[in-house]
């Protein structure tokens, strides 16, 4: 059990940890603050701060948390797109790959004496595709593409 002289010694020691903040109040807040203590049944306006201040602390502690989770689960979500973006992009390449080796292998040569005039007719196809394609992306094809995806993503 502890005696006089050291109960006193307790009490010094928790005063010399307390750390004392002057706060400057209006009487108009000084009044609301002396009823909300009241009224919360706390035994001193102090008191009442003290609490009020823990609540603000713990408060935006949670708020930095969840403000992080969000940021984080956003993240994911973007690392997930791209992956599917980098899926799909190679899967195009390989697409396209195989196209150009399969028309590469069936296609003959031209002859010499028309190889000139079938390159001529081939950039004026090649210029009308261009500019089909510039056309076709300004309409509904991107969503033509997009649901194409689903299809492939739900295979």
């Amino acid at each position: 059990m502890l005696t006089d002289s050291s109960n006193v010694l307790v009490m010094k020691a928790q005063r010399a940890e307390v750390v004392s903040r002057g706060l400057r109040v209006n009487k108009v807040l000084a009044k609301r603050i002396e009823e909300a203590a009241t009224k919360g049944g706390y035994q001193s306006a102090s008191a009442f701060m003290r609490a009020a201040i823990e609540r603000e602390l713990a408060g935006r502690d949670a708020d930095v948390e969840s403000a992080e989770k969000r940021i984080a689960s956003s993240l994911d979500r973007v690392a997930r797109e791209l992956r599917g973006v980098r899926i799909r992009q190679h899967a195009e390449f390989a697409f396209l790959d195989a196209l150009v080796k399969t028309m590469l292998t069936h296609l003959p040569e031209l002859p010499r004496d028309v190889y000139d005039q079938a390159v001529a007719r081939g950039k004026a196809r090649y210029e009308r595709f261009l500019k089909g394609v510039g056309m076709g992306m300004n309409g509904d094809s991107q969503s033509a593409i997009q649901e194409l995806m689903k299809r492939v993503e739900d295979e």
